[in-house]
């Protein structure tokens, strides 16, 4: 007699082999559906099954997007930002195969804001006096190194924001590489080229999609104000133009 009992998947009904569960608030979850799931989801805990059958469907809905979509801008290394300007999307994915990896893809009205955060570590650099003690140097001297990380939040039914670290590897600055304005007052980290390119892309993410959800809003809001009557400059009737500012009398330029 085993020591445990088999569980089924309250998802798929497969059964869960040994370290397999994913516990779910009303039931089990094996971990080739929880693998399905949104890699931003982080409610699993708190999801019932039908909760989680919702977002199964919601991912298998989203593989049409991913065919669909057609990057025209891209920034980042391990893990980039993907963006097809022409369908006002977007997506984060750090994945080379798109359709089996399946990431989220968003509308840039979703966008609720971008926040940038580079995580600094500074280390000190001592030498060994005659005496075989660690002294520092004066003044002082620090090795840097910078990681870039970069928060999208979003309005999204199965999470709330997209975390990732734009920076295939830490950026390294180093006193003992020759780099004289350490230890001064004025040392300024977008001296380095590499600090500086990182930087500049975050502004762009930042920029790119703050911008483009501004726009969607802006013409959103245009759509939906109330329309009021003109002189048509074509045949000088007095007219609501349509979306496209087009007199509905004549058919032409009404503004």
């Amino acid at each position: 007699m085993g020591f445990f009992k088999k569980k089924s998947c309250s998802i798929c009904g497969g059964e869960i082999g040994l370290l397999g569960n994913r516990k779910l608030d009303d039931g089990n979850m094996c971990k080739q559906c929880a693998a399905k799931l949104s890699p931003f989801f982080t409610g699993r805990r708190k999801s019932t099954v039908e909760d989680i059958k919702a977002q199964l469907a919601y991912r298998e809905a989203n593989k049409a997007e991913v065919e669909s979509f057609n990057t025209t801008l891209s920034f980042g290394e391990r893990t980039k930002v993907l963006m097809d300007e022409d369908k006002r999307k977007f997506m984060v994915t750090s994945a080379s195969n798109l359709r089996d990896a399946n990431p989220d893809v968003l509308d840039y009205s979703q966008v609720t804001g971008v926040d940038i955060d580079i995580d600094e570590d500074r280390d000190e650099e001592t030498y060994t006096d005659n005496e075989g003690n660690e002294q520092s140097y004066n003044p002082p001297r620090y090795n840097y190194s910078y990681d870039f990380n970069i928060r999208i939040r979003v309005n999204h039914p199965y999470f709330d924001e997209m975390r990732f670290q734009l920076n295939n590897s830490s950026v390294y600055i180093n006193y003992s590489a020759g780099n004289s304005f350490f230890g001064s007052n004025q040392y300024n980290p977008m001296d380095n080229p590499e600090y500086s390119q990182y930087k500049q892309m975050c502004d762009e993410i930042k920029s790119t999609l703050t911008s483009a959800r501004q726009q969607v809003r802006n013409e959103a809001a245009a759509a939906n104000a109330p329309r009021q009557a003109v002189v048509c400059k074509c045949c000088g009737a007095t007219t609501t133009p349509d979306a496209n500012g087009t007199c509905e009398f004549c058919g032409g330029a009404a503004i």
